[in-house]
């Protein structure tokens, strides 16, 4: 078994609906540890379009990396998901941004996430859920990380869930 982070986000349609379903969904194949609080906020790289909903979620998964990203992506296909735009809007989106202490870099997927480090979308949810977390590849903890992160984007908690 390993211990993976879940990074969601959603700005098109109901998005806090599109993200509990993919948590929801997350836990059929997966059994989810812990999740975060839902953020709102600002998009980042096209910053005409809505304001996103993000949240984080720990897993414990069977799934190797290759498998895990299939299952992301199938959840994401079922959630209306539509490939497009680059940093566009979307109905559901899923990204795995550590699976343990392994490092992948393959053509499909890069773990640890390769703009984790710089978004605070990311890094803000995953420290509510783990405080002590340490980047895998930077060996820093994500307090240390979200000190650094330049941009300026507004992270606000949108709704508390509960476990």
């Amino acid at each position: 078994m390993a211990v993976a982070y879940i990074s969601l986000g959603s700005n098109l349609g109901h998005r806090e609906s599109c993200i509990r379903k993919a948590i929801r969904l997350l836990g059929k194949g997966c059994g989810v540890l812990k999740i975060s609080s839902i953020y709102e906020t600002e998009p980042v790289g096209c910053n005409n379009q809505p304001h996103f909903l993000n949240c984080a979620v720990k897993i414990e998964t069977k799934l190797k990396p290759q498998e895990l990203l299939a299952f992301a992506q199938h959840i994401e296909n079922c959630l209306g998901r539509k490939r497009g735009m680059k940093f566009g809007p979307r109905t559901i989106d899923i990204d795995i941004i550590f699976y343990g202490d392994k490092a992948v870099n393959e053509e499909n997927l890069v773990i640890p996430h390769p703009r984790a480090h710089e978004r605070r979308f990311v890094l803000e949810p995953l420290k509510e859920i783990e405080p002590g977390l340490m980047h895998p590849a930077l060996k820093k903890k994500i307090a240390a990380l979200i000190e650094n992160v330049k941009e300026q984007q507004k992270v606000a908690v949108y709704k508390r869930l509960r476990q």
